[in-house]
């Protein structure tokens, strides 16, 4: 079996370099496509991340990426975790008309308490969960071009997904939690690898030990947070170490991989205070934990890289570091002020959103906008920046042409790989995110029944509306926004 598998494996590689000699739409590969490493962070502020200005948490290992990379200043998630993540996986901008079923969540919780039969749960997923014939997402275009495919993590879709269903997206391999709801506890009494429960021995806890949304700063809620008690094995932990064996047992072959982490999404829960913030009079006991929590996925990045230079595959290897939406705040009480535009960072000691307005679960730069840092030795030009406009949904078509492969069609996204191996690239035309059209320095939302426009140039946090100043604007955008919002999916 082994065999036929490196077999088919090479056929797809030849396919694929093949394919790549006779792209003539976009800019040259590499004569050997690198392996691909996704790590997609969750709720994480751009502004988190010293590389993008954060003063208080270090961040030496992501901000290395960007050191020996690129880093991207004009890059876009979505508002929420689901439409972010099948956007991602779909190539598809999330304003389409029910362009996704986004599935119940919680529901393997209830399973686990008795409270739903297997048949029941199947019967809530069978009606959303099916893929459409000839549906196309990311994991498939990376198996296309001969590359095992891998993610751990929160597994790729929101808010239940089933093993069936992760083999159609095109994973090899997927290792983590079925359930996005118990994925808000970080001591799971079990994970999902492959459609087998793999048990991790002293968790207790049907919810994963999720600790309180509200009420953290008191002393009973921090003894609480640092009780033990069932909660012996964190999840994100696990996560690595399957992912550093997972480059150690396909060496030999090209990779992709998706790491889609938990951290820092609250509520908070993390095993130590890590030893930058224990004794930080700036902090409270929450925010030291989540600082915690920022530090553990930098090392983690750190760990990935080291792999990758203990095996001699840093220089075969893009690492891609992004996040699915922008910042949230899980260490600050009564944090409602900050989905409003009028809101600035003022609550956040961090300032994860960069002083854009509003935060995750809003349109406005604060919810939408997110770190992008991509790094290849001898291929991404070390050191360099860009402030050319993307979305998550561009990651499709630049992976299938980095790995040589036709993009699929009728897909929303643009590759940017000429972007990132120093070639000029025209300017993306436009964007669409959750309602909103970003397109060169200008930014349409639609507020109830009227549209706002905004100078992004001058006005990065969104406080003027510039419409009658600018109604030729006003009115192109508008276009895009009738054309685009609401729209049918053109890939089927």
């Amino acid at each position: 079996m082994r065999e036929n598998a490196r077999t088919r494996a090479t056929i797809w590689k030849l396919a694929g370099w093949i394919a790549a000699a006779c792209i003539a739409n976009g800019a040259a590969v590499a004569a050997s496509p690198p392996n691909v490493i996704l790590i997609y962070a969750d709720d994480l502020g751009a502004g988190l991340l010293g590389c993008y200005g954060q003063k208080i948490i270090r961040t030496p290992h992501i901000d290395r990426l960007a050191a020996e990379g690129m880093r991207f200043t004009n890059a876009h998630g979505c508002m929420y975790c689901a439409p972010a993540r099948a956007s991602l996986l779909t190539g598809l901008h999330d304003s389409h008309r029910g362009a996704w079923s986004i599935t119940q969540g919680g529901l393997l919780i209830q399973q686990d308490q008795g409270k739903l039969g297997e048949e029941q749960v199947e019967k809530k997923l069978s009606s959303t969960i099916q893929a459409k014939p000839g549906e196309v997402f990311l994991a498939q275009v990376a198996r296309r071009a001969g590359y095992h495919t891998a993610q751990f993590g929160k597994l790729d879709w929101g808010f239940t997904t089933t093993p069936e269903r992760l083999k159609r997206h095109g994973w090899d391999d997927a290792f983590g939690f079925l359930d996005h709801v118990r994925a808000h506890g970080y001591y799971p009494p079990y994970l999902w690898r492959n459609g087998e429960k793999i048990p991790l021995t002293g968790n207790t806890h049907l919810d994963a030990g999720k600790t309180k949304e509200s009420g953290y700063d008191s002393p009973e809620a921090t003894r609480a947070r640092r009780d033990r008690n069932g909660k012996a094995v964190y999840s994100q932990d696990v996560f690595i170490e399957s992912l550093l064996q997972s480059i150690e047992e396909h060496r030999d072959e090209r990779f992709f991989i998706y790491h889609p982490t938990q951290i820092p999404h609250g509520p908070v829960d993390v095993p130590e205070v890590h030893p930058d913030f224990a004794d930080d009079d700036r902090l409270t006991d929450v925010q030291k934990e989540y600082a915690s929590m920022v530090r553990m996925l930098d090392d983690h990045v750190g760990r990935i890289m080291a792999k990758l230079r203990e095996l001699d595959l840093d220089r075969k290897t893009m690492v891609i570091f992004t996040s699915d939406n922008g910042h949230e705040l899980y260490y600050v009480e009564n944090k409602g002020r900050g989905r409003s535009r009028s809101y600035h960072g003022e609550l956040d000691v961090f300032k994860g959103s960069m002083d854009l307005a509003g935060l995750k679960w809003t349109n406005w730069e604060g919810g939408i906008h997110v770190p992008l840092i991509v790094r290849w030795p001898g291929q991404v030009p070390a050191g360099s920046g860009s402030d050319l406009l993307t979305a998550g949904y561009d990651f499709m078509p630049t992976f299938a042409e980095l790995m040589g492969i036709e993009i699929p069609d009728g897909k929303d996204g643009v590759s940017f790989l000429p972007t990132l191996l120093g070639r000029e690239q025209a300017a993306r035309d436009f964007i669409v995110v959750n309602h909103a059209v970003l397109a060169g320095r200008w930014k349409l939302v639609k507020e109830k029944n009227r549209f706002l426009l905004f100078d992004l140039r001058r006005d990065p946090g969104e406080r003027n509306d510039v419409s009658k100043e600018h109604p030729d604007e006003l009115l192109r955008l508008k276009k895009i926004f009738d054309a685009e919002v609401g729209s049918p999916r053109r890939d089927l």
